[in-house]
Formats: structure tokens, sequence, C-alpha cells
């Protein structure tokens, strides 16, 4: 007992016994457990160390330990010990191994150690240094999410091989995993796999947390991240968080990795042997043995399944899911043209005419095209599939452009009636002249506008003169009007005894 050493609790405890309280080293051994010798042992290693009681108080136990029995070594071998922290940076160099470091320890050292001890020193550095903070993780609380770097397929009717992105969400607390398959990893597809996920799990986490694909996250940062616009009105919809990993942290999402590289192993691998001819096949085979591996017995937890510990957990934490389905949607950024309209997928939709020119964001689905303006929506549109067409609200038109696009045939007939029964029949023919409305309407717009500048007796007077020759166009009535033809008399009405007003004639004045 003479050589023991005492651990720095049993230490203190000793100190205070004989220098404090005045104890023996007999009363102190007895009431400590221990023998005299080693009482009297480490009593005189503190006086030797130069310690008081005062001292004492004010060290640590790493610095009691020190002042009593100095640094602890490692025994001695005789062997140069090699540099850890020297290794760990050359191995961040292009091409250097382990294997090329110890032949160079040995170069140095022809009698040091063998490889395996060579690496476990280096390994043993590393494990010390790269402690880690253990997640723990709540029921309901996370549902992490990736895409595996390997990918299942198809044989289509052509014998192509169609690839499919494999998609694995795992929640935190039970590890109950779901997979599916997408096309691509771009917006629309991403979002089918994190709602098919959450059907699947039959509620909402509080938070989701994605890798930083692009999909996912448009403006890495591990402070702030930039969530998509589509996947952030996701979160919205079924009222959950959006949290993306930290980039270049896998830690963050250690579940997930572990999930992708257990279906890499229980799925992918299980699978390799088969042909699959569509999507659906393939679909339902990866769901068949996704449902496997939540039933599978896990050793390290006593033989308890994924499923159970998401009956059990997960399942009840979970918030139920919103009554409708998130039904996708893009953003995209438009700018109204001059004609206050913006182009999307080759259909012109109309804003009100004050944004032409201004920035908007579109919201489009497969049913609407929604147009927001600082954040408010100013218009909504059925989404219209026909292209170079228009869909136009016209409240969304200028007044004049209103005034002149919904003028109505009995209006302009009205109007005619009320100036007289020649003027009327000139814009009734002059309305069915065309099979093409709007072409008429102009042309009886421009009898009515420049009727405004002349009495309406005038104007009566040049349309019956107008009727005599089968005028079709308001081009005679204003010709007449403007050289003042109405007012002049006529010796014989028939037509060959009119002057010429038809639209096609010229006449002398042209070429004045």
């Amino acid at each position: 007992m003479a050589g023991k050493r005492l651990t720095m609790r049993k230490t203190r405890e000793m100190l205070r016994l004989r220098w404090v309280l005045g104890r023996t080293v007999r009363e102190t051994a007895r009431a400590l457990g221990l023998s005299t010798g080693v009482i009297d042992k480490a009593t005189q290693r503190a006086r030797t160390a130069g310690l008081s009681w005062e001292a004492v108080e004010q060290l640590d136990d790493a610095e009691l330990e020190e002042r009593l029995y100095g640094r602890p070594h490692a025994p001695s071998t005789g062997r140069a010990e090699p540099d850890p922290a020297w290794m760990h940076q050359e191995l961040k160099k292009v091409g250097v191994t382990l294997e090329l470091l110890h032949l160079e320890y040995l170069q140095a050292h022809p009698s040091g150690y063998k490889y395996t001890a060579f690496c476990e020193r280096y390994r043993r550095w590393c494990k010390a240094r790269s402690v880690i903070l253990r997640q723990e993780h709540r029921a309901g609380e996370k549902l992490f999410i990736d895409f595996s770097g390997k990918k299942p397929h198809y044989v289509d009717a052509d014998g192509a091989r169609v690839e499919q992105e494999l998609f694995v969400a795992v929640l935190g607390a039970s590890s109950y995993t779901v997979a599916d398959i997408a096309a691509t990893q771009e917006v629309k597809h991403f979002l089918e796999c994190n709602r098919h996920a959450l059907e699947d799990i039959g509620g909402v986490p509080a938070a989701i947390v994605p890798d930083c694909l692009k999909s996912a996250v448009v403006k890495v940062d591990p402070y702030e991240p930039g969530i998509q616009t589509t996947f952030a009105e996701f979160g919205r919809h079924y009222g959950t968080a959006i949290v993306p990993a930290r980039p270049y942290k896998p830690r963050d999402k250690a579940k997930v990795e572990a999930g992708v590289l257990v279906a890499q192993r229980w799925i992918l691998a299980r699978l390799r042997h088969d042909t699959f001819r569509s999507a659906h096949e393939l679909r339902v085979a990866i769901r068949a043995l996704c449902s496997e591996l939540n039933d599978r017995p896990r050793k390290h937890l006593g033989g308890v399944t994924r499923r159970e510990l998401y009956e059990r957990l997960d399942r009840p934490a979970l918030r139920p899911l919103p009554a409708t389905p998130f039904e996708a949607s893009l953003w995209r950024n438009v700018r109204p043209n001059t004609d206050y309209h913006v182009e999307i997928d080759k259909h012109y939709y109309s804003a009100p005419y004050t944004l032409a020119h201004h920035g908007l964001e579109a919201r489009v689905t497969a049913r609407t095209v929604e147009l927001f303006y600082a954040g408010k929506r100013i218009a909504l549109h059925a989404y219209n599939a026909e292209p170079y067409a228009h869909s136009t609200d016209p409240s969304h038109r200028p007044a004049n452009h209103k005034a002149w696009v919904e003028a109505d045939p009995g209006e302009l007939i009205a109007w005619g009636c009320g100036i007289g029964p020649h003027t009327e029949t000139l814009v009734r023919r002059i309305l069915d002249r065309s099979p093409f409305p709007e072409q008429s309407w102009r042309s009886a717009r421009g009898l009515r506008r420049i009727s405004e500048s002349y009495p309406t007796e005038r104007v009566e007077e040049a349309c019956r003169r107008a009727l005599l020759f089968g005028a079709t166009s308001y081009k005679p009535v204003q010709r007449m009007l403007q050289h003042e033809l109405d007012l002049r008399p006529l010796a014989d009405e028939s037509p060959q005894g009119l002057p010429i007003g038809h639209e096609q004639i010229r006449g002398p004045e042209y070429f004045n």
C-alpha cells in the first residue's frame, strides 16, 4: 500500500483532515479506509511540493495531480514516437497516404514502429480530437431527407436504361425510413417526394432537414440559408419548419446519411438482379423492401424494430396532415411589356397596366397563374396552355383601352340613330362589310369621332350623300365634311350627278 496513488478527491480529503482538522495519520487512515503508510507518503509528497491547504483549494484536480506526481508519461519503448499532428497536416496534401508517411518514418528511424502500430497511434490521436456533439432526437421533431448518390433504374419499351433518383427520408427518434423514386432532383419532383414521405409517415414533423441541394436551398449559408421559394411555401402549407443542414457538415444529418447507406445496402443491392419495365414497378418494389426494413429487428436495441419505435414515439407526436395536399407551384420573375402582359409557357397573362415594366413574381400551378408585386397578389388567371394566345382581365386595361375594346355594335347603331336615319344606315353598312368585327368597329368609331367636330345636320347630310354611291367607310363622309362638299347644292340627286366621294378616288384636293 505504500506505493499506492490516491485519487485527487481522496487526496483533498486527506489533506483537509491532516492540515485543517489536525487529525493524526492513524485517524486519517481509519477515516479514509487506507493504510497509514499511504497517508504518510501522500502527506510528505504534498509538503515536498510546497503546498498548503489554501493552495490546494485554488488548484483543480489536473493541476493538483501535476504538482504532486508530475505529468504522466507513457511507458518508454525505446522507439521514436511518430508525430501525429505533423502526419495530420501532411495527409491533407495530394497523394500523401499513411503508408508513404510510414516509409519516410522508417527511413529516419529504422528501428521504429511497424505499420500497424504506427497507424494505431495516429488513429488514437485523431479520436481524441474528433469529439462530436451527440444529437438527442425528440419524438416527432425532425424528418431528415436526402437523395442517394446511387440510382436505381428500369428498362423502357425500347430497351433503354432509365435511371431514377432514390429519395430517402428518416424520422429522427425512431429511424423509421421511407423511400421513393423521382425522375430528377428538380423542384417539382423533389416536392412530390416530400409530399409522399409525409403521407407515408401519416403526419407532419416539427422540422424537415434537407441537404443543401438546389431544389431546397438557393443560398448556401451556415447561419441564414436561403430556402427555395416553392419549398418554403411547402413548409408553410404543412405547418413545418425547413431547417437545412449546414454546408459540409454531414453530421448535422447523420440520421439520413446512415439511412441512405442502409437503403443502398438493403434495397438497391437486393434489386441489382431484377429488371423492371416501368417506374411504377420499380417504386412498388422499393416500397416493399422499405417496409421489410422497418420491420427488421435491430440487435443493438434489443430486437425492437423501427416500426415499433415509430408507433411508440414518433407517430403520436406528429401533427396531422392538412385537409388538402400541397399543389406544387413554380415561381418565376417576370416583367410586363408595354401591352401590360407577361409571357408564361408561351401564353400571355395581363397585369394592371400601371405595373408595365415593373418586376413581378409569378406563381404557376397546373390550374392557376398568380402575379405578385411587393408580396401582394395583383392578378389571378386560369392557367391556359394555348400558345401565343392572351388571357386578359378587363379591369387591368386603362380607360381608353377599355372603351376601345368594350365598344358594343348596338351602342354604335344607337348613336347613328340619334344623328339621323342616313347615319344609322351607314353605320349598319359599315358594321356588315367585313367578316372581322374589330376592323368594322374601327371604321364605325372613326365616323363617330369625326362627327364630334361638326354639326349633326352636316353629318347626316354627308352620310346621305355617301350612301348614294355605296360608301362602306367613314372616309367619304370625312372628306365631304373637310371640304364642305355637303354644303354645295346638288342639281341632280342621281349617282351620276353627284361628286365622286368613294374612298378609293383621291380627287383633285389630293394633289394640292
